[in-house]
């Protein structure tokens, strides 16, 4: 006959085997029922923890930005307009960059393969300038 796989071994009859690892005179069902116990007693407290009357803190409110802020005589606020007139001039430069590009193109293409004109290179030095500017604005 052969061994039976573990989920099929009948149980021993009598009393479990003591635990090597369990105090002195605690069965392994006293302990499950300490632990029980203990779970139970965890529970029922975890609700009343649960129940904090203390409410969140109260921050003082945020200064009201605006208040400091300069105004133009519209009513609009300086910085905005500061910035709609950058973001205006940044892309009137993408507009005049493009435009750049673009002769910078054609003129490589007129020029052949083997020859740079002079005013390919002064285009170049002009893209790189507006390019500069445009990184400028855009940062600020």
């Amino acid at each position: 006959m052969g061994t039976l796989p573990p989920s099929r071994v009948p149980p021993r009859p009598g009393p479990p085997y003591p635990d090597p690892q369990a105090p002195a005179g605690l069965t392994r069902a006293s302990r499950r029922r300490l632990l029980r116990t203990l779970a139970a007693l965890s529970l029922s407290l975890a609700p009343a923890a649960a129940q904090d009357d203390r409410q969140p803190p109260v921050l003082p409110p945020l200064p009201d930005e605006d208040k400091d802020e300069p105004r133009l005589p519209n009513g609009k606020s300086q910085k905005d307009a500061i910035a709609e007139a950058e973001h205006e001039k940044a892309l009137k430069d993408a507009q005049s960059l493009v435009a750049l590009a673009n002769q910078l193109k054609d003129d490589l293409q007129k020029a052949g393969n083997f020859t740079v004109p002079i005013s390919a290179l002064k285009k170049t030095e002009e893209i790189e300038k507006l390019a500069r500017r445009i990184r400028g604005r855009l940062q600020s």
